[in-house]
């Protein structure tokens, strides 16, 4: 019988993914929390500063900004 081949990973990627582990379990034990709580809250706060964004691109519109303007003289 022959083994499984696993795929190889270049030292660079091996590198970049343990900097990434070392940074997140830095970042985790530094703020006292544990690392799935640290990553379930990254993804909140990422999701809430999207949408920001999206809500300021779309205020950007020359449309509704007329319509906030004129709804302000009203």
């Amino acid at each position: 019988m022959s083994r499984p081949q696993t795929p190889t990973t270049t030292p660079l990627a091996a590198v970049s993914r343990w900097m990434a582990w070392l940074a997140t379990s830095l970042l985790a034990r530094s703020l006292n929390l544990p690392e799935p709580l640290l990553h379930a809250t990254g993804s909140l706060v990422f999701a809430q500063v999207y949408e920001m964004e999206l809500r300021a691109a779309r205020s950007l519109c020359p449309t509704r900004l007329r319509r906030q303007l004129l709804a302000w003289f009203r």
